[in-house]
């Protein structure tokens, strides 16, 4: 039995404006072809399917025609569980029209686990598989929040409702297999952060989690696992170094900090309980680069992609000395007969200059959630010793608020 592992598409995703609508199509495209040619079995897509709770119309039309065509495919059963950009009520909505069609999709947890507890069947109608689909865990889902907690209250509560969470499904699921009795392997699937997770500087991720807030450890996941399919970090990572503990990762970079990563999914095959991982190495659909340095640097580079014909979106940092007022006017002079798109000029010597005149050009179109509040703590001289405290209960409240948006669509 081949089972491939996926996550975190984020099909309608932009970066810094422009659309991949294109990329996001051969990506699904070459994974229809990868789960036909390699004859896989099973596909699980661990969370993030969508890059926002309210999908366009072009990114869900993406999304159910690759569905179609796995379904026509030599491919048995689909499983998708919710990240969290996910609505769980979007994802939610088609799920008994799906069902009928081998495709499970479990957008939240809900009072019933067994829900989360799926029996896979072959071709002859005999149980192969059992999969703990388990979706993005909400902190109203594990949590009980109570007046005068402090932080590692929180902390622990969080921990310990995810480890008890997991702990009932995989009770249920050895259940299963028992009264089928028959060896038959049980996959882990979740979206979470684990504790030493690698993380890339504007992946979105990051920004989360600047404090310890919703790191698990590995311990938490129960023994009975065959296999872990986790989603969530973009960056193609084993869990405390576990083979069969695994990020898949994003197939594509979700900006420049990823760009020189190579990403890929995972095969996995199944003689009884035993599994052999095989990493699929994902096409570059668009190239993506940051270029830094000087002007002359700068150029160079240019100048040289522009030689090989590039298509590459590029990031532009200049870093040299001499402060350059029209660098944008001077890029484009360079690119403007090629197939070279600049999708982000950043001019540090004139950053620079501009934060020592007390950032008074600077806009909230610039900042991020995280930087308008450190400026804050700054404009009010809040003592070091006191930021960190603020800062964990700063980003409880967002990731609250966030969730809150995800689960009103």
């Amino acid at each position: 039995m081949r089972i491939l592992h996926t996550s975190d598409w984020h099909i309608g995703r932009t970066l810094y404006g422009k659309k991949r609508y294109e990329e996001f199509e051969a990506f699904l495209n070459w994974l229809s072809d990868v789960i036909q040619q390699n004859k896989i079995d099973v596909l699980l897509v661990a969370g993030d399917v969508f890059d926002t709770s309210t999908p366009s119309n072009r990114a869900q039309e993406l999304y159910y025609r690759f569905l179609c065509r796995v379904v026509a495919s030599s491919c048995r059963h689909v499983v998708i569980v919710a990240g969290n950009h996910d609505s769980p009520s979007f994802l939610n909505a088609p799920k008994e029209l799906l069902k009928a069609l081998n495709i499970y999709v479990i957008g939240s947890t809900t009072e019933s686990l067994e829900e989360q507890v799926l029996v896979l069947k072959d071709d002859q109608n005999n149980p192969e598989l059992i999969v703990c689909a388990v979706p993005y865990l909400r902190d109203r889902d594990i949590r009980v929040a109570e007046a005068g907690e402090s932080i590692e209250d929180k902390e622990r509560k969080l921990i310990e409702g995810i480890r008890n969470h997991y702990a009932a499904v995989a009770d249920l699921a050895e259940q299963r297999r028992k009264e089928i009795g028959a060896n038959i392997p049980i996959i882990g699937m979740g979206h979470l952060f684990t504790a030493g997770g690698q993380t890339v500087d504007g992946d979105g991720v990051r920004e989360l989690y600047i404090g310890s807030l919703a790191h698990v450890k590995a311990e938490i996941f129960p023994s009975c696992f065959n296999y872990l399919a986790l989603g969530h970090l973009h960056v193609p990572q084993k869990v405390n170094n576990n083979e069969f503990m695994r990020y898949s990762g994003s197939p594509l970079p979700m900006g420049f900090g990823e760009s020189k990563q190579q990403k890929s999914i995972c095969q996995v095959e199944f003689t009884t309980t035993d599994a052999s991982v095989k990493l699929i190495k994902v096409p570059v659909f668009q190239k993506l680069e940051q270029v830094r340095g000087d002007w002359k640097e700068i150029k160079e580079r240019i100048l040289e992609l522009s030689a090989i014909n590039s298509n590459a979106w590029l990031e532009v940092i200049y870093e040299g000395d001499e402060v350059i007022s029209d660098l944008r006017e001077r890029m484009e002079s360079f690119i403007s007969d090629t197939e070279i798109e600049i999708l982000r000029i950043k001019n540090n010597k004139i950053a620079d200059r501009m934060l020592r005149q007390m950032n008074e050009e600077e806009t909230l179109e610039e900042l991020n959630v995280y930087e308008v509040f450190q400026r804050c703590l700054d404009a009010h001289n809040i003592p070091e010793e006191q930021r960190p405290e603020l800062t964990n209960a700063y980003q409880e409240i967002l990731l609250s608020l966030y969730e809150d948006d995800v689960q009103a669509e």
